[in-house]
């Protein structure tokens, strides 16, 4: 069954005023709802790792779900850090390296939770996945200012904010020419006050993102982080090339005759102007193959002194690793990804293997982004052509894998479906696992795939994924996962256990096309004992 909405004007930011009207088809996918509601007692989400560098901004919104208003405490906080008990939110600066337990506790009118959250204060930023949104998938090159708040806002409306979703970045389309202060990019007509944007997404207690590239433009071709002089100006915009933001106009030049680097970095004075913004993560975006450019950014952001993920795109080589590993935060690691199954499929179980030696906390290979909801990429808005499972496959894989994960959609529309697949808070668990282990095939079969992923506290997160077009039962058996004793299989997304496996018991679970299903299995193993005995199964007892 499909809900036909009304007819909803969007604004097409083609120029600041071009409205056209749209109607938007959004599929009725509630019969396919997994996650369990949120209880309305308090509950603590989100990661139980946070990082940031000595003396730098500190930001964090506490994620809790529960009928407001609620009010927050954390015991433990070190000096330089203080909570506001209203919102959640805690702000500050830590003077002092090292990791700081740190007890949080919701109280509404129900109950109360606490959790600890560990704020290590150290070289790295970034110590679980990034999560938020990106403008790309939705807005394309249309995005504006309005649409920017519009989408912080809807994060926190929405529930999403309350289950550690909190990153707000804004892609390709943003800039204008070079000048200001520092010689840096400055912003289009559709950003009239990008401080102000910064101000009023931190005020929301999430964190701001921006765009750039090393080449002399942008593959939308806006202007990038290097020039050909050292004034910094640009002979395309000169000449009058582009369109009134600045864009050029491709029916006048080839887009390939702008898309190298110039002999002058702009790296720095782009930094210092996005630390006035209060930016807080950096899409750095270029057909990634040298180095130095790599580097330079990677230094221009050291010396800023503010906390900034550096992320790199895209389609990151295997051969640059251990320099990308040692320079970004983030890297992807694919061209950019579509709504469809091949899409996901390919750059998920093809291409990630490769990069799991190079994954570990405050390094993260980067899948893409989640292409759920409504997307366009700032053309015919459509909702993602993944089916139902082929969304769940989608979200269980980048959990499993430890990537990044960046909503794509128009925050505007969220449905119940799409945010029940974004608001597992057992599944971003998987995803948030404080060890970084990226999950890797188990089992290989022609139709389906069996991925593994060791937990903190020594459980096993377990995928199922049905690569073929028929449902199909896949199992497995604990001891050929490395597991010894009785385990108890829970399933994540409906947050039910549903079995109890002995160590050479073959369990199994029908899995539909092009689906998955994921698990945890606990005790599983932990580095402190060996769980099981001798007792279970063929295992003889010891001689005295």
């Amino acid at each position: 069954m499909m809900k036909i909405f009304m007819t909803i004007v969007l604004a097409v930011l083609c120029s600041a005023a071009n409205v056209v009207a749209q109607e938007i088809v959004i599929p009725d996918y509630s019969a396919h709802i997994l996650t369990p509601k949120a209880p309305d007692t308090p509950r603590i989400n989100g990661p139980k790792v946070t990082g940031a560098t000595p003396g730098a901004d500190f930001l964090y919104r506490i994620p809790a779900t529960g009928v407001r208003p609620m009010t927050f405490s954390a015991e433990g906080l070190p000096k330089g850090l203080k909570l506001d008990e209203s919102t959640g939110v805690i702000t500050g600066k830590v003077k002092k390296a090292g990791t700081y337990k740190v007890t949080l506790k919701a109280e509404n009118s129900l109950g109360s939770n606490e959790k600890e959250l560990r704020i290590v204060i150290g070289d790295r930023v970034a110590l679980t996945p990034p999560l938020g949104w990106n403008s790309w998938n939705c807005w394309g090159n249309s995005v504006s200012q309005e649409l920017v708040e519009s989408s912080a806002k809807a994060m926190v409306e929405s529930g999403l904010a309350d289950y550690g979703w909190s990153y707000i970045n804004i892609d390709d389309g943003w800039q204008g020419v070079r000048g200001g202060e520092y010689k840096a990019i400055i912003p289009n007509s559709k950003f009239p006050d990008m401080k102000a944007l910064g101000d009023y997404i931190h005020s929301l207690g999430l964190k701001f993102g921006i765009y750039s590239t090393p080449w002399v433009s942008t593959y939308a071709s806006h202007i990038g982080s290097s020039c050909d002089n050292p004034e910094g100006t640009y002979w395309w915009v000169e000449q009058g090339l582009v369109d009134e933001y600045y864009k050029l106009d491709r029916k006048k030049l080839d887009k390939e005759k702008i898309r190298y680097y110039g002999e002058y970095s702009f790296a720095k004075n782009d930094v210092r102007q996005w630390t006035e913004w209060g930016v807080d993560y950096l899409k750095y975006d270029w057909n990634l193959n040298d180095v130095w450019w790599l580097k330079d950014m990677r230094e221009a952001i050291d010396a800023s002194g503010r906390d900034i993920v550096y992320s790199i795109s895209n389609k990151a080589r295997v051969t640059i690793g251990p320099w990308l590993k040692q320079y970004a935060d983030c890297w992807r690691t694919s061209t950019d990804i579509r709504d469809n199954w091949d899409s996901i499929s390919d750059i998920g179980f093809d291409t990630q293997d490769r990069w799991a030696g190079f994954k570990e906390p405050g390094r993260w290979p980067d899948a893409d982004m989640l292409v759920l909801g409504k997307v366009g990429w700032g053309r015919k808005m459509r909702w993602t052509q993944l089916t139902p499972d082929e969304q769940y496959t989608h979200i269980s894989l980048w959990a499993i894998l430890a990537s990044p994960m960046l909503i794509g959609c128009d925050m505007s529309m969220l449905d119940e479906f799409t945010l029940s697949l974004l608001c597992n808070h057992e599944v971003i668990d998987i995803n948030q696992d404080p060890l970084g282990i990226q999950g890797v095939k188990q089992t290989v079969k022609d139709d389906y795939y069996v991925y593994i992923k060791p937990l903190e506290d020594g459980s096993l997160a377990v995928g199922l994924f049905n690569i073929s077009d028929k449902p199909q039962k896949i199992g497995f058996i604990p001891h050929k996962l490395g597991l010894f004793g009785v385990q108890t299989v829970r399933d994540v997304w409906r947050q039910k256990d549903v079995a109890k496996v002995a160590q050479k018991e073959y369990w199994e679970t029908e899995v539909a096309p092009h689906g998955a299903v994921l698990l945890r299995l606990s005790p599983g193993t932990t580095g402190e004992k060996l769980v099981g005995s001798f007792r279970d199964h063929d295992f003889q007892k010891p001689k005295k």
